[in-house]
């Protein structure tokens, strides 16, 4: 009988403290506590690792030689473990060709409908391109009146090859007796005798028929006459009357209105293989171009004042003077702003036409002259990734746009959102044939549409890539693929679903995370989120604090039995006992950086002033145009204004304001902090280099001439060279993700037996990297000016709230809102000159527990101290309440949003009701 629970007992991974924990099978498990108290380490590293581990010893021993051996976790049992997949914070691909539609099988399935049913339609004259088929002639010729007579005949155009003699020989030798000439019939003989001279219409007459439609051996003739006549002619049948009825044309070729199609086939809308894939961007949708943006920066200028970039300078000023004159006479609006220019007067001003050279044809001569270094320079400077302007970003040939179906291409569902999409596909009518072929797919596309707009991401388009999305957006695709791939019995381990989700939309996850549940699968969720928290059946609180003082179970139980638990930190600031404060008094606007029309993906055309030595948070429901506004506007601008160029800017007229009041900008997310696996927070913010100063100044180091380079893990020296100082072997495991198992020549401590005997107070290198930065801040308490600067280095870490993490651990096991925390400390340490800086924040409280968030906010205040400037995109209504202003977008997501609902203070937001956001920050400011 199966166990109504999963039984772990004597956890000891990483910090845990010999726990014992049963977690419910069938139900909603939520792990909650700080942030480093062991919830992931009982989740993934025990739990998920330990049912990968099952997974592989049951494979064949065939297959494990592939798959190396993964190390069992540090526990005494796991007891009633079901099969295991786990739901990351992770992008889901690096790889430019992903795209939403790709990685959740919906573009698999479009593909597939496409092919199957999909009709093709002329561009020149829209009627539908068809293919005739035997059975299309034999329908219609006994659809005809009974006892009428006709000839199947086959056209030939290519007798010219052999010459008209040599070709009508070889069809008398073939068996065949006649032919029309000129559209009269003559006998082979005939012709051949007569030898025409001059070129004319040849028809080969395979069959003369007399109509009946109850003869079935009349059909069978009829049939194999059609197919000799397609076969002889190369894809035509035409049928002549003898008493000059208008002919009857048939044609088994793709062609109508004098083009040639190609038939529907998946590889026709394939961006990935070179068949389907379009020709100029193959396959990617952008390509290294001339970027419109760099070209015409600052859209309220006309053509006549400047407006065009390159067009400037005595020299270059003359392509402007011919551009003027070449246009004078069709009144093109040389003093209307750029941005007031219609489709087709930009289309001019860009491409020119007969007559006009346009800006297209300045870039053209300076390719033509690419021998002078002035012209590749320019050409370097207005260059950037642009839009495939052959396939307008869709990715495929131009061709594959004609194949319709109920109207639509492929290339307008891709482009489309997935809430549009729903729609067309709900309401989508074919005819009983189609809808036959098409059922089950339609059903497939529907069910993956449908799951990804439940977990709030209909704004999304099919057509966005994958390496784009946030680490909650990836995670969130994943579950809505797990949704509809429609497993049982399976153990589903999430981590923090709710990231990156307004707290308008967290109702929507939970109705998902339940619908998992309902198709009998056990859900453990590692979260914060306290409207998740109220939703689940269990909550496991593991604490009481972080890295060495945590690992322990506090509490077990719901959500109501979790308001009267003690030793909890998560139940104090539930109940009230502990919380956040209001701050008193709201810092007022002095100086502000305003961008102007900004219009890039969503946003209407907005203009923004964000407020500069103030922490201002911009909020909104997922899809509103945060990201867009701050990331792809905000930061660029700032980036260019101070010389650091490279990056796109969006659509925007004019970023203006108090620029000169920001000296840097720094753009702090919750990427890893280092690409390499030896990164760490003690090597992030430089203390490893007098720690390893530390140890060449021992005694032991000098008398056997050791350098502080020795103590390196990232060069020969010290280090393991069997594990190159990771501590760690890295298995590639084939057709799953890579497994890293510890080192066996130097059990995971990176160096080997020579350099761990030499020690400081005591310890070797390898354990001082063990500790964490409490111990580390205690160990280091003398007054030497080498420790005094690994403390200054290392306080910051524990100021914003990370004294639970070991100095060595390696980045690639640090979460997003750990990675910006180090980040942050870094800045913090760094704080000896008062440059005036431009923080802008992605989510800083992801992976943070509401005592954590504590933390964080206090080391912002110390930023905004110090002179310098926050912008933090957020949806943490805890941050909000503390902000000096706030900027809402919406009011929903995708095409519903990108309005700017409200900016001022979030007593002001509050008593808003056109905000999702005033809802929720109502709650927590009162």
């Amino acid at each position: 009988m199966k166990s109504s629970n999963i039984h772990i007992k004597g956890a000891r991974m990483h910090n845990l403290k010999n726990i014992e924990v049963k977690i419910p099978h069938g139900k909603m498990t939520v792990i909650t506590g700080l942030s480093g108290s062991g919830k992931s380490t009982l989740a993934f590293d025990t739990l998920y690792a330990e049912g990968q581990r099952r997974y592989i010893e049951s494979l064949s021993s065939y297959a494990r030689q592939f798959l190396g051996k993964l190390d069992k976790p540090d526990v005494d049992f796991i007891h009633g473990i079901s099969p295991a997949i786990a739901i990351e914070q992770k992008v889901i691909s690096t790889n430019p060709r992903s795209t939403v539609g790709t990685v959740t099988e919906i573009y698999d399935y479009l593909k597939l409908l496409y092919a199957r049913v999909g009709r093709t339609y002329s561009p020149i004259s829209g009627n539908e391109v068809k293919k005739h088929q035997v059975s299309d002639v034999v329908a219609a010729l006994l659809a005809m009146e009974r006892g009428t007579k006709l000839m199947i005949t086959a056209p030939i155009s290519n007798y010219t090859k052999y010459g008209l003699i040599k070709q009508l020989t070889l069809y008398k030798e073939q068996g065949y007796s006649r032919v029309l000439w000129n559209n009269k019939p003559y006998s082979i003989t005939e012709l051949i005798e007569e030898n025409p001279t001059k070129d004319g219409h040849l028809s080969l007459v395979i069959d003369r028929i007399v109509c009946d439609a109850e003869n079935e051996e009349n059909t069978a003739r009829i049939a194999d006459s059609v197919q000799l006549a397609f076969l002889e002619s190369d894809g035509f049948c035409r049928i002549q009357f003898p008493n000059n009825l208008p002919q009857l044309h048939f044609s088994n070729r793709f062609e109508l209105d004098g083009m040639s199609f190609v038939e529907p086939s998946l590889h026709f809308f394939t961006f990935n293989n070179p068949f389907g894939a379009c020709g100029t961007c193959e396959g990617f949708g952008s390509i290294l171009g001339i970027d419109p943006e760099l070209v015409l920066p600052d859209k309220n200028l006309s053509v006549y004042q400047g407006a065009v970039m390159p067009w400037k300078g005595e020299k270059m000023s003359k392509y402007l003077e011919r551009f003027i004159q070449a246009t004078a006479h069709i009144d093109f609006p040389i003093h209307r702003p750029i941005k007031e220019l219609s489709e087709e007067e930009f289309d001019l001003l860009w491409n020119g036409k007969k007559g006009i050279r346009g800006i297209r044809h300045f870039f053209e001569d300076l390719e033509a002259k690419m021998y002078k270094i002035y012209n590749r320079v320019l050409l370097a400077k207005y260059r950037g990734k642009t839009i495939c302007p052959d396939c307008k970003g869709t990715r495929l040939r131009k061709d594959a746009n004609y194949v319709k179906v109920g109207g639509y291409s492929i290339s307008e569902i891709v482009l489309n959102t997935v809430e549009q999409n729903l729609e067309i596909f709900n309401n989508l009518v074919l005819n009983e044939h189609d809808t036959k072929l098409a059922a089950r797919i339609l059903q497939e596309i529907t069910n993956r549409l449908n799951w990804l707009n439940e977990v709030g991401l209909g704004y999304l388009s099919l057509n966005r890539r994958a390496n784009s999305l946030s680490g909650g957006e990836s995670q969130r695709i994943n579950l809505a693929t797990s949704l509809g791939s429609s497993l049982v019995g399976s153990m589903y381990i999430l981590d923090e679903p709710s990231i990156g989700l307004h707290p308008k939309d967290t109702h929507r996850l939970i109705a998902v995370l339940e619908s998992l549940k309902k198709l009998g699968n056990t859900v453990i969720i590692v979260e914060h989120e306290e409207a998740i928290m109220q939703a689940a059946d269990e909550i496991l609180d593991i604490g009481p604090a972080a890295g060495v003082h945590g690992g322990q179970i506090v509490f077990q139980g719901n959500h109501s039995a979790l308001l009267n638990a003690e030793n909890s930190l998560t139940a104090a600031y539930l109940t009230g006992k502990k919380n956040i404060p209001v701050p008193v008094k709201r810092r007022t606007i002095k100086e502000k950086i305003i961008v102007e029309g900004a219009r890039e993906n969503n946003l209407k055309n907005i203009t923004v002033a964000f407020p500069l030595n103030q922490l201002v948070c911009v909020t909104g429901v997922s899809g509103s145009g945060k990201s867009t506004l701050v990331k792809q506007i905000l930061l660029p601008a700032m980036k260019h204004h101070l010389g650091i160029h490279g990056e796109r800017m969006g659509k925007v007229d004019r970023v203006t304001g108090s620029l000169n009041q920001i000296a840097a900008v720094e753009f702090i997310d919750q990427n890893p902090i280092g690409r390499s696996s030896r990164s760490n927070p003690v090597t992030y913010v430089k203390a490893f280099d007098e720690i390893r100063e530390l140890f060449a100044r021992t005694k032991q180091a000098k008398s056997l001439g050791l350098k502080a380079g020795y103590f390196s893990f990232n060069v020969p020296g010290g280090r393991c060279e069997d594990c190159e100082g990771e501590g760690r072997i890295t298995v590639s495991m084939q057709f799953m993700a890579d497994v890293h198992l510890t080192c066996d020549t130097c059990d995971g401590k990176r160096y080997k037996e020579e350099a761990l005997a030499i020690t400081y107070k005591g310890k070797n290198i390898s354990e001082i990297l063990e500790m964490n930065i409490a111990e580390a801040l205690d160990f280091f308490q003398d007054n030497t000016l080498l420790e005094q600067k690994i403390r200054a280095k290392i306080q910051p870490l524990y100021d914003v709230g990370l004294d639970y993490l070991s100095l060595g651990q390696p980045s690639s096991t640090l979460s997003g809102g750990e990675a910006q925390r180090i980040k942050l400390a870094s800045f913090l340490q760094n704080q000896k000159h008062t440059t005036p800086t431009l923080f802008i924040f992605d989510e800083p409280t992801t992976g943070l527990h509401f005592h954590d968030i504590s933390k964080l906010l206090i080391a912002f205040e110390r930023l905004v101290q110090k002179g310098h400037s926050l912008v933090v995109i957020e949806h943490d209504m805890d941050v909000v309440k503390c902000a000096d202003t706030v900027i809402d977008l919406g009011p929903s997501g995708g095409d519903a949003g990108g309005h700017i609902v409200f900016i001022g203070s979030p007593e002001e937001l509050s008593k808003s009701k056109e905000s999702f956001t005033a809802q929720f920050l109502k709650e927590k400011l009162n």
